[in-house]
């Protein structure tokens, strides 16, 4: 989009320019006012026409003889720009972005007057994929301004820090990069304020194209960022001395750096009782093992350690295989298959629909293949109870990797077993061992060993004990609690 032809100045008979850009776009309107020789441009679409008709062009009627200059400064508009020599990249940019630009044949200079409509914003509801029956109940939306008024009401402090980066070379995305200056470690904060300012791509439309592009290891399955539609969790981030950043137009919040522990850890666990909360995430865990573990040892067992089934169950999964035709490491990739096809075909229908696929289509296509003879019932029950057992990971990032995890874990297992089933692990640890967030370890505080951080990862431990924030993160201020002290409330009479 253009006002004037590249290369002339903005002096040389802009009214004649206009006309022809004009037939060049029709998305920019540039017209005569009908106010001496002034003239507006502007985009339809973007701008309140009538507060433009009753409080612009009637201002500007009364006062026409005032100069550009002049009529800028005496504009009753707190949201205005005077720009004496502009560009035609700056001229487009400040109309798309809700401006009305005003120009006087015989003065230098254009005013920009932000008049950008009322947008229609979705209102605040219930975290969906977070959702929790204790603590608050607000999710962001995908205003950014409406979510920054979200953290702020939380986080009244003069500490909080906001800066805002235009990322997209085509969308001009804004984004917003939090952290509290007295806590957060400088190097984190620069390190991804350099990442983001270091992207050049077209389009910026939802905080998942950053995450994927500023990641320590972008080959690897593992998420390195939480994104989170809620802002208490943000905000307790934020108080941990971690880096986060909102998106216009996203309706999740990102934060690091973070370890592997974070993705286990629920943002109820700190609205329930220490022991719940603590045997949560040991559950939690487990299930994950569970996931990842329970097919691929169910394949290595029956196919080359026969052995180390007791004598009670070794009939019990004879019985189950007679008449199989497929080798155990098809029949498990068939069923994980399946269960994925369902699990995909119910998200992308619409919520009651898709519900009635995923329980019906299971129930049918799991007895179905049972009755053919083409699965064993026991492996059935193993595959179930592992897709079970990955809806139980809170973050959802990291439950998606648990699955893409368990196919070639079952691939390794039907070649040598017990085995290539270790050495997968081996592989996986090793990656892990690698892999950072931010720079900072991604298997702290299990690798480096930082035992004082033991207390809110596996378990999370009672508030009075965690006095300290995460030693990964190298904080400026390291105690979050001051002194406890139990007392009894004659002390406060």
């Amino acid at each position: 989009m253009r006002f004037f032809k590249t290369g002339k100045s903005i002096k040389s008979d802009p009214l004649a320019q206009e006309k022809e850009n004009k037939r060049l776009d029709n998305n920019i309107l540039w017209q005569e006012t009908g106010i001496s020789d002034w003239f507006s441009g502007y985009v339809e679409t973007l701008i309140s026409q009538e507060r433009f008709n009753k409080e612009v062009l009637r201002f500007v009627q009364d006062h026409q003889k005032l100069s550009s200059k002049e009529m800028f400064e005496q504009l009753p508009f707190g949201n205005k720009h005077w720009n004496e020599n502009p560009d035609n990249q700056t001229i487009n940019t400040m109309i798309l972005q809700g401006c009305v630009a005003l120009k006087k044949h015989s003065s230098s200079g254009i005013i920009f007057v932000h008049l950008m409509k009322e947008q229609t914003v979705r209102a605040i509801s219930v975290p969906e994929v977070e959702f929790s029956v204790v603590g608050p109940k607000e999710a962001f939306n995908e205003d950014l301004e409406t979510n920054l008024v979200l953290i702020q009401k939380r986080l009244p402090t003069s500490a909080l820090q906001i800066e805002l980066i235009e990322i997209g070379l085509r969308t001009k995305t804004k984004v917003a990069v939090l952290y509290l200056k007295d806590i957060a470690n400088d190097e984190n904060v620069m390190t991804l304020k350099k990442r983001l300012a270091g992207i050049e791509y077209d389009h910026i439309l939802d905080s998942s194209y950053l995450i994927q592009m500023i990641e320590d290891n972008k080959m690897s399955i593992f998420p390195q960022f939480i994104d989170t539609e809620r802002p208490d969790r943000i905000v307790a981030s934020l108080i941990e001395g971690k880096v986060a950043f909102l998106t216009q137009g996203s309706p999740h919040g990102v934060y690091g750096p973070v370890s592997i522990l974070e993705f286990f850890s629920a943002f109820d666990d700190y609205f329930l009782s220490w022991h719940i909360a603590s045997l949560f995430r040991l559950m939690r865990m487990f299930a994950v093992f569970f996931s990842i573990f329970a097919t691929p040892l169910y394949v290595s067992v029956i196919t080359y350690h026969p052995e180390l089934i007791p004598d009670d169950l070794l009939s019990t999964l004879t019985t189950s295989r007679t008449d199989i035709p497929f080798p155990p490491v098809l029949e498990a990739l068939f069923l994980e298959l399946t269960i994925e096809l369902l699990r995909e075909a119910g998200a992308r229908l619409p919520t009651k629909v898709g519900q009635t696929i995923g329980i019906v289509g299971g129930i049918v296509i799991g007895t179905a293949s049972v009755e053919a003879g083409l699965t064993s019932n026991v492996l059935l029950i193993i595959v179930a109870l592992s897709a079970l057992a990955s809806f139980t990971t809170p973050v959802y990032r990291m439950s998606n990797a648990i699955r893409l995890i368990r196919f070639p874990m079952i691939i390794l297992s039907g070649f040598w077993g017990l085995l290539s089933l270790t050495l997968g692990l081996m592989m996986i640890i090793s990656h892990l061992l690698a892999l950072t967030s931010l720079g900072r370890p991604y298997l702290a505080p299990i690798y480096p060993p930082r035992l004082s951080d033991w207390k809110d990862s596996f378990v999370r431990l009672p508030f009075y004990v965690q006095k300290e924030r995460p030693k990964q993160l190298k904080v400026k201020e390291k105690r979050k609690m001051s002194w406890w002290k139990k007392r009894d409330v004659d002390e406060f009479e």
